[in-house]
């Protein structure tokens, strides 16, 4: 009736935008990430007949509104599949990052991999893990690839049998090297989703969205990191267009974002392989190798921001009881 989960948060490099339904958080398109590590979320769930009613607590604090109504859904869909009694009980989650939130770093995808994750074996859930990416995704979209970890494509559909994640192998996991750029600009995700197909340019980012993705898919197959990361560096500029003609004007980036644009950019004249790819938020992605992580992050560090450096992380996981949260 209790369990602890760990996942970690994704970057998203063919990245979806908008969605079909709200409610099931069904996107338009596929969309391709990699998980990034050791950053992550750790969620502790249970089961409690004693308890009046479920409670949900992120970072310490209680969630209310619009983020429980979130969680809830989570939890409602576990309930639906779930046969075990226990299950029907309230339930008590908790969950705690290791990195910044709300900044463009992909939080809510590690968070409600974490629950969907601990839930489910909470409830004595026997599923895949793809399975389990259609009960994140009622949380957050993105936290499906989250669950499947690595390289990982979410199939767009109208059903959970089509709408799920599946890892994607690559020789290019070993060797990859993140050095996040933070760009403390608090960023909101939800509003920009829902704007997304009342932009002008959200009918052209359709129209070129399945070639980026096949490109992609190749392209880790192969190993080709310029490929995989160049197409990502674009989808990063096409994602922005999109959100910035919208009805609201979403602008994200802030000046320290341009200017690691403009780093990495002098880097790959020089001959350094090293892109840049941003989500909806100010933060940079910045993609090398390890051979050069350390040059690239002096460089980005040298923009005035903090840095972490990253590799490629698994899927979600079930952790030992001693690891629990409470």
């Amino acid at each position: 009736m209790k369990a602890t989960a760990k996942a970690h948060p994704i970057q998203g490099l063919v990245k979806y935008h908008g969605m079909r339904d709200e409610q099931l958080r069904l996107p338009y398109h596929d969309s391709i990430s990699v998980c990034t590590a050791p950053s992550h979320t750790k969620t502790t769930v249970e089961f409690d007949p004693d308890l009046d009613g479920d409670t949900f607590v992120v970072g310490g604090e209680q969630l209310a509104d619009h983020e429980a109504d979130r969680v809830a859904s989570v939890v409602a869909r576990v309930r639906e599949l779930a046969e075990a009694d226990h299950a029907d009980y309230p339930v008590r989650l908790e969950s705690e990052n290791s990195f910044p939130s709300n900044v463009g770093l992909g939080s809510s995808s590690s968070g409600f991999a974490a629950a969907a994750r601990a839930l489910a074996e909470a409830a004595d859930l026997d599923l895949t893990l793809p399975e389990i990416s259609t009960i994140a995704r009622r949380g957050s979209s993105s936290a499906a690839r989250a669950v499947t970890g690595g390289f990982s494509d979410l199939h767009a559909g109208l059903n959970d049998e089509d709408c799920r994640s599946e890892r994607l192998d690559s020789p290019l996991e070993d060797d990859l090297r993140i050095v996040a750029g933070l760009v403390p600009a608090y960023k909101e995700t939800e509003h920009a989703h829902r704007e997304a197909a009342d932009s002008h340019m959200f009918e052209a980012r359709l129209a070129h969205i399945h070639d980026q993705l096949a490109t992609v898919r190749d392209a880790l197959r192969a190993g080709d990191f310029d490929r995989v990361f160049e197409t990502a560096e674009h989808d990063s500029l096409s994602l922005a267009a999109t959100t910035m003609t919208g009805p609201s004007g979403w602008v994200y980036w802030k000046p320290e974002t341009i200017e690691i644009f403009d780093a990495v950019r002098e880097l790959r004249e020089e001959g350094v392989p090293v892109y840049f790819s941003t989500d909806t938020g100010a933060s940079v992605y910045v993609n090398t190798t390890a051979d050069h992580v350390d040059r690239v992050e002096d460089v980005v560090a040298d923009c005035g921001v903090e840095t972490m450096v990253w590799e490629a992380g698994g899927p979600a996981e079930i952790l030992p009881e001693d690891d629990a949260l409470f």
